[in-house]
């Protein structure tokens, strides 16, 4: 095992294996889009048969060699037998093979050094994309002129959210996750007198309205739900497309069930029933992240290059208020300049079109510093063992 895991060419094969994973991963971009992409190839141990079937026969195209293509949904539903290491496998493996292998050919003296700076760096480095792929995230905050709030969203995965309006100070929040729903569970709250239970839940969905005389069956038995009906749809991936959940949700109390529920993010406005005298409001929404402290825009800017229609800069003047230590200043976010602030980064991402509403992108990543002080040890590694060897070489010399 310790033959194995020290080998040289264990580590040749693990390169090898990424160069060839980076290629079909990239391939198969095209045809399944860059999410199901990623999933599939770099944050996974195993590549299945269906998405490197699919980045195959885009990598024969290249050869004018035609095929139809795989999609989304042949990937979702294909075969899942593996045929390929992930990324996840690849890089584990490497790092085993870098930290053993170290520990067994370099001794720690003064003039191995520089050595291990440099496979130090290159540990922090692996250990930092594993960091990012587990624990960062990205979602958007949609701010209009004059308008303040204290949480972000993700337009890729949505939540169920309870609400309890009854209290005029305050509202107060139960939300379950998307991937939660797609369970189907039932689930129960100590704030809540009701236990929800997930009747249906379609991941991409359509709602229409229901004709008066329609013999196709409502969606559910409450509010919106008596007038419409949801159809499944097939997942998408493309970039510029997003699915739209929906789900049927039924409120059932210790007296008995009080109905079922349409929630769907076709659904703009929330739906309310009481419960034991108190109002709760029901609502499908995109996930939402807590802040605790808030932004408002207070001015959009778009410049554009003279007499043409080329942008040149945004810029979003925000107040960024935190009440619970009284902080309340201006900053200024642009192009290539974000605001980082509490572990969030804010980056100016898009506008709305009449110049007065903008779209930040915000980025949570705790190991965002990880690849700086990884080439920074690498670097140093280097330097350090390239003035080791030659100052011993320096010192080694004869007069002539």
């Amino acid at each position: 095992m310790i033959r194995f895991f020290t080998s040289i060419r264990l580590t040749v094969v693990c390169l090898a294996l990424g160069l060839v994973l980076v290629f079909f991963g990239t391939m198969a971009q095209d045809p399944i889009g860059l999410y199901l992409a990623q999933d599939k190839f770099f944050r996974s141990f195993f590549v299945s048969a269906a998405p490197m079937w699919a980045a195959m026969k885009k990598t024969l195209q290249m050869l004018h060699i035609y095929m139809p293509p795989s999609t989304a949904a042949d990937v979702l539903h294909g075969s899942r037998f593996p045929v390929f290491p992930g990324g996840y496998l690849i890089g584990g493996v490497l790092l085993i093979n870098l930290v053993a292998s170290h520990f067994k050919r370099f001794s720690l003296t003064w003039d191995k050094a520089g050595i291990w700076l440099a496979h130090a760096g290159l540990i922090l480095l692996l250990l930092g994309q594993l960091g990012t792929d587990m624990l960062s995230r990205e979602s958007s905050l949609h701010l209009r002129e004059g308008e303040s709030r204290n949480y972000s969203e993700t337009e890729r995965e949505a939540e169920l959210a309870v609400v309890d309006t009854t209290d005029p100070a305050g509202d107060k929040v139960i939300a379950i996750p998307q991937r939660a729903l797609m369970g189907r569970q039932s689930f129960q709250h100590p704030d809540l007198p009701f236990t929800l239970r997930i009747k249906q839940f379609y991941p991409n969905s359509e709602v229409a309205n229901r004709p008066a005389n329609s013999t196709e069956p409502p969606a559910a038995t409450k509010d919106i739900g008596l007038h419409a009906t949801v159809k499944d749809l097939p997942r998408v991936t493309e970039m510029d497309k997003r699915d739209v959940p929906s789900a049927v949700v039924e409120v059932i109390t210790p007296q008995g069930t009080l109905g079922t529920w349409l929630a769907s993010e076709y659904i703009d406005q929330p739906q309310s029933f009481t419960c034991n005298n108190r109002t709760y409001q029901i609502t499908l929404r995109a996930r939402r992240y807590y802040m605790p402290y808030s932004l408002k825009l207070l001015n959009f800017q778009h410049d554009v290059y003279p007499g043409t229609d080329i942008p040149r800069n945004f810029s979003s003047r925000v107040v960024v208020e935190r009440p619970n230590t009284g902080e309340k200043r201006e900053v200024l976010i642009y192009m290539n300049n974000p605001l980082r602030y509490a572990g969030e980064t804010y980056y100016q991402a898009s506008y709305d079109p009449d110049n007065h509403g903008t779209i930040l992108q915000v980025v949570h990543n705790p190991s965002w510093l990880t690849p700086y002080f990884s080439c920074i040890l690498v670097g140093a590694g280097l330097l350090l063992q390239f003035g080791i060897h030659l100052l011993g070489f320096t010192l080694k010399r004869k007069p002539a």
